[in-house]
């Protein structure tokens, strides 16, 4: 089973090594555009805190277990969770065009030096601002990449809006529009294709489009079994199974496979 699509890497180095806490905010009180990644799936597809048995997929020679966090987590006790078996995170960066994680510096960093592969991803509101715009705000801000066998590639969190209508208003021509310019410009940007998180029932509603080829899948269904991959995808890179005690994540492959997803070969 193939677990990382191919493509032609382009080095593109990242500054997010040299984030401060001079960059973090004192407060602590969790901004409006502050969503973590699953939250509105859990709140229209079910409860995500549920303890599953994983059932992987039987095609892949392993798997790797990680970790998502966003500023709900606040400073992150890294080494708790490398000894709990987690060999990769990601971390909120940004979302729309107005939002920083407070806490972006402490998790990102401090996942790499406890020797996680993590990466960042970015909240996507598509009814605010343009997909090329988002994709800017989050390189910007830590959605960045570089090789250097430890940072995958950002991504995308699509899913239920938070504010209102759950396609944002958007026709599915419109929001494959939006995603494919976020796409495009992250690409442009860095030389990755971004990872793309949604689940099935959401993506099939209100998007639909073929992103196959390009984007790896980052399924989300808080069940024992991955079950049906949204449209067009034949296989998910990783697949988010549940959220206690906190969002828990199977990458689909074995670790190689991991690190050749974070250097794209």
């Amino acid at each position: 089973m193939r677990a990382v699509p191919t493509g032609v890497a382009v080095l593109v180095t990242s500054a997010v090594l040299t984030l401060t806490t001079a960059l973090v905010p004192a407060a602590a009180t969790p901004a409006a555009e502050d969503h973590a990644m699953g939250s509105q799936i859990a709140k229209h597809e079910g409860n995500r805190d549920q303890r599953v048995v994983i059932d992987t997929d039987p095609g892949a020679r392993a798997v790797v277990y990680g970790i998502d966090v966003s500023s709900h987590q606040g400073n992150v006790d890294w080494a708790h969770w490398w000894g709990q078996g987690k060999r990769f995170a990601y971390v909120k960066a940004t979302e729309s065009t107005t939002y920083r994680n407070p806490y972006f510096a402490q998790q990102y960093n401090g996942s790499y030096r406890v020797g996680m592969i993590r990466g960042a991803y970015h909240f996507a509101l598509p009814d605010r601002s343009s997909g090329a715009a988002q994709a800017d705000h989050f390189v910007d801000n830590g959605g960045g990449w570089s090789r250097d066998g430890k940072t995958l590639p950002g991504a995308l969190d699509m899913e239920y809006n938070p504010y209102g209508s759950t396609c944002y208003g958007l026709s599915k021509a419109s929001m494959v529009e939006w995603v494919k310019a976020f796409s495009d410009r992250y690409h442009g940007r860095t030389g990755r294709w971004p990872v793309i998180y949604t689940s099935t029932s959401w993506w099939n509603q209100c998007a639909a489009g073929d992103f196959s080829s390009t984007n790896p899948l980052w399924v989300a269904r808080y069940s024992p079994s991955v079950g049906t991959l949204p449209h067009a995808w034949a296989y998910h890179t990783i697949w988010q199974y549940s959220s206690s005690p906190i969002d828990q994540n199977a990458f689909n492959g074995s670790h190689d496979r991991l690190q050749a997803l974070a250097n794209n070969t």
